[in-house]
């Protein structure tokens, strides 16, 4: 597929040499499924500025990542830089930036360097980035509760580093799109019949990841869309995610994601592109969360 080839602008990016096999996931994905998605995608697009401008937003998103993450730059960020793409993180930007404050600045852009161009294996680095994160420590049931929401905001946000920083090379692999703790994930929407699945053998393992991306990468191209692929899908995988939100009275979200507001909303705030606040302020959250 053309889309895998590499991008001009993304010829620098961290990651380059690496090849992610892709891996066919355990249960077959549905073809049925996908086009309910998509047509929904285009559906809600309608209310939400139209589809264009989400590519747009994620575009924009992504040569911000470029610029901060490209050409070795990662290695010298400072609190400000990693703010600013906390800020577009919306599943941390809530949680992990005093992580970070505490952990040093050195330390996390060192963090952030390793991870997206470290000699590891992907999986292992990412889970490096996590396992180095303060807040991780577990003594009683609440200090239990909270070093598993700091694990779960580090993850994400590793994941979308990867991603945003070459959308091309890497995945998307945030805990929404699929976790394998929780059995949850937007590649559950597309198994027919997954409420009477028991268990779902997906992994958290990056072929996986890129395995069913490459399935969607297929079902995109036979409706005759061959450009800005990789945030196709990541919006077809936000639209399956939001649409099971929705459905459901409560989530592993909260009430953060904003329940009561329409479909188009959710789902930009779930891919960090909804809009930022009066005056440039930031949504990244700097004072420990009290309730864990």
């Amino acid at each position: 597929m053309l889309w895998f080839r590499k991008r001009p602008e993304a010829a620098d990016a961290p990651g380059v040499a690496e090849r992610i096999v892709p891996a066919e996931p355990p249960l077959a994905l549905d073809p049925g499924l996908f086009r309910e998605h998509f047509e929904k995608l285009l559906g809600d697009a309608e209310q939400g500025g139209g589809i264009e401008s989400y590519l747009i937003a994620l575009n924009a998103k992504q040569h911000r990542f470029a610029e901060l993450l490209g050409s070795g730059s990662a290695a010298n960020l400072g609190m400000s830089e990693l703010e600013c793409l906390l800020d577009q993180v919306f599943t941390a930007r809530r949680r992990l930036y005093p992580a970070l404050e505490r952990l040093g600045v050195t330390r996390a852009a060192e963090l952030v360097h390793e991870l997206l161009s470290g000699p590891a294996p992907l999986a292992r680095r990412l889970q490096n980035f996590v396992d180095a994160v303060p807040g991780a420590e577990c003594m009683d049931r609440e200090s239990l509760r909270a070093a598993a929401k700091m694990r779960r905001a580090a993850w994400d946000f590793a994941a979308e580093l990867l991603h945003f920083s070459d959308p091309v090379q890497f995945p998307l692999m945030s805990r929404w799109v699929w976790d394998q703790g929780t059995q949850s994930g937007a590649l559950r929407e597309f198994l027919r019949g997954n409420d009477a699945l028991r268990e779902i053998p997906f992994s958290n393992d990056p072929g996986l990841f890129e395995g069913a991306r490459r399935w969607l990468a297929e079902r995109i191209a036979e409706e005759g869309i061959y450009r800005d692929v990789p945030f196709w899908i990541d919006l077809v995988l936000a639209q399956a995610y939001t649409t099971y939100f929705r459905s459901v009275t409560d989530g592993s979200l909260g009430a953060d994601f904003g329940r009561g507001v329409s479909a188009h909303e959710q789902l930009k705030k779930l891919l960090g592109i909804d809009a930022p606040r009066d005056q440039g302020r930031t949504r990244v959250k700097k004072a420990v969360m009290s309730n864990g």
